[in-house]
Order: C-alpha cells, then structure tokens, then sequence
C-alpha cells in the first residue's frame, strides 16, 4: 500500500477517534475517562511523525549545533522536571499550561486536597518554587533527562492564535490579569504608537486593538526587554523551549490537547490521573480571520518573520490566517 494512503487511513481514524473522545468529554472534567490502547497508538503514530518532522527542521535551520550546556538559566526557566516520573514538561502560556501544572501537582504529591485538577487555584499552580525546573539539576542529572529514560514534553499552538489567545486574554479582558497587563503594557502601547489619545486611555490603557499591538510587537524598543525578549505569553516557543536541544519525545498541539496530554501521562506511568476535560474550547481559531484580515499584509509578513521558526518546526502554515501561504 502507498505511505501516504496508510497515513491518510491513520489521520482519518485517529480523527474518528478524538471525535468519539470529544462527545465523551462534554460534559465537564472526568478523571475516571479510560484511555485505550489503541487510541493511545493511533496518537503516538501522529507524535512520531512530529517528531521525525521537528528533527529535520532543527537540521535545515542548522539549529542542532547547541547543547544543554549552552542554555542559560532563563532558557531553562520554563523546563518542569518530575523525577520520580521520568518526566520533562516544557510550559508555553496560552497552551494549557495551567493545567498541566495543576496536573503535576497531583503527579508530584503538591496538593492532597482531592483529586481534581480543576480545584487546584491557578495562581498557586503558577507560583514561584512550586516545581523543580531543569536548572536545578546536575549535569548529570541533566543528561539523564536527555536519555531515552526520560518521556520530554512540549505542547505547541498556532502561533498567530496563540498571539491572538494572549491579546484576547491580557489585554482585552477584564480579569484581574489583563487590568495588570493593560496597566503596564497597555498604557504603554497607547502612549507610544496612539496620537492623540485620551486622557482616559492613556491611564487605562485597557482599550488596545489588536493592530495596535501588532504595531507593538513589531517595535522592539518598546516590546523586547533588552532588544531581546518578548513577555513570555507572545515569546517564540522555540525560544522558550529550545526543541532541538531538548528533542522532546511527545509533540503535542492544542487542537490534539486531550489525546497528546494522555500519552504524555500514559508514558511517564501515570496511573489513574488524566489531564483535566473540563477546561472550555477555545473560540480564538474561528477568529482569526475577524482580527488578522484588517492588518496590512506587510505586517503580517513581519510578524511571520518574527514567529517563523515555530511555524517550521511545528509544521503550522499561513493559510488559516490569510487564506494562502507566503511565497
């Protein structure tokens, strides 16, 4: 049978199955879901293949060349390590990373208050010194996460619907979160790129469109710290997780989350602890479109500059955004 048939065949069940998953799924968290099996097959057929995909990008961008020993401890800073489960987690805001450390709280014996991730306070799963983080390891220690011991996990997103997640969430929001990031970010972007402005924008800073801080990104005076770096829920993953030095063995995607989070889970010998199923779909994919269409096209193709590595080495293309790909 031709390769690509038998995985046009494996992508076509594996989709029946997540749709099958998904009905099972409506009605909120469900930590007693039972994992078969054969799904869990049919989606590390799909990892391996991101896997073999992520590889042969790290190479054509000639990325291979550094090793653990050249990350510095920011570079580490977003890399989980569960010990006891053989387990590398790298967190990446706007994709589940709330829960997944609430997951690790229960796998790590962090919370005995029930057995609910959902329970689990958000700020408390995100506060500092909660978990151990790769750069608190030996060296040696660090080259066992690296062997074929460790189960190394990453979970990645389109990133114009991340960008848009992130918008969406810190600076057109009400939470007590996106007042603090419209205080700080948000004033500024209003004083610095709107003629003009308010008097009450610019002390409320919680007016922002979505071009303005595209306009924002695409300044690095105003957005990098040090010209360097983004805030970390709009940084490249790839500099928040360093994939081909890493190599992460399970490559999970934010349309996928259920299934890769359960394989993650499944190899690092998790017994009886599922990710949690409650969490609410995301409505950022069907509007990206509404946001990104209004944007001059030569913006967008900056902004695909800036996010272009993520867009290679997890395969994510142009054409959600606009309709076709870049030449």
């Amino acid at each position: 049978m031709n390769q690509n048939v038998q995985i046009f065949g494996i992508l076509l069940l594996y989709t029946f199955v997540r749709l099958l998953a998904a009905a099972a799924f409506e009605d909120g968290n469900n930590n007693n879901v039972k994992i078969t099996k054969h799904s869990l097959e049919l989606t590390q057929t799909i990892n391996i293949q991101r896997q073999e995909f992520m590889q042969r990008q790290c190479e054509l961008l000639d990325a291979n060349r550094q090793t653990v020993d050249d990350l510095t401890e920011l570079q580490m800073d977003h890399m989980i390590v569960d010990k006891e489960h053989k387990l590398l987690y790298c967190y990446v805001p706007k994709v589940a990373c709330t829960n997944w450390k609430r997951v690790l709280m229960l796998l790590t014996g962090k919370w005995q208050n029930g057995t609910d991730p959902l329970q689990i306070p958000g700020s408390l799963a995100h506060s500092v010194g909660m978990f151990t983080k790769f750069y608190d390891l030996s060296e040696e220690e660090r080259a066992q996460v690296l062997s074929e011991e460790y189960t190394r996990f990453i979970l990645v997103r389109h990133p114009f619907e991340r960008l848009l997640s992130a918008y969406r969430n810190k600076l057109e929001g009400g939470s007590p979160s996106a007042r603090y990031f419209q205080s700080r970010v948000g004033r500024q972007i209003v004083r610095e790129l709107r003629p003009g402005a308010s008097n009450e924008s610019l002390n409320q800073g919680n007016d922002v469109q979505f071009g303005e801080f595209v306009q924002y990104l695409l300044t690095p005076e105003l957005s990098r710290t040090n010209q360097t770096d983004y805030n970390e829920h709009w940084e490249v993953i790839a500099k928040l997780c360093n994939p081909c030095v890493m190599k992460y063995n399970v490559v999970g995607k934010y349309d996928t989350l259920l299934d890769d989070s359960a394989l993650a889970l499944y190899l690092a010998g998790a017994k009886n602890l599922t990710f949690p199923t409650g969490h609410k779909p995301s409505s950022t994919r069907a509007n990206l479109r509404n946001y990104f269409d209004p944007l001059p096209i030569g913006a967008i193709r900056h902004l695909y500059e800036i996010y272009e590595e993520d867009f290679r080495l997890f395969d994510y293309g142009m054409d959600d955004v606009l309709g076709f790909e870049f030449g």
